[in-house]
């Protein structure tokens, strides 16, 4: 069986959310069985949600060179991890640390 377009997905799960939607609203039930038709609207908006992201994610092109997308080398700040760059918040305290990793040749500024 063949895998289903992410598009199809989503035109589906919205008909199909917009289902659960029309009962409650004629129905005016206000009991178990409106509760879980309500949960499965909601289910199915996020599937179509999901889907439509998917659909939308598929369509932009990948740049072919990674490197050249994501910047220049001397900007990246290699070795760093996520709670130290988390911790910093200025492009100078990131220049700072990107400058000591490298070091100073010996010589200092201070």
């Amino acid at each position: 069986m063949p895998r289903a377009d992410a598009r199809t997905v989503a035109v589906v799960a919205a008909l199909g959310a917009l289902a659960p939607l029309v009962t409650l609203v004629v129905w005016r039930r206000q009991d178990l069985l409106g509760v879980a038709l309500a949960l499965l609207c909601v289910l199915l908006v996020m599937v179509a949600g999901v889907a439509t992201s998917a659909a939308r994610q598929g369509d932009s092109p990948e740049p072919a060179d990674r490197s050249a997308a994501v910047g220049p080398l001397e900007l990246m700040p290699h070795g760093i991890d996520a709670d130290t760059l988390d911790a910093l918040d200025s492009r100078d305290a990131l220049r700072a640390v990107r400058d000591r990793r490298r070091g100073s040749g010996g010589l200092s500024d201070r």
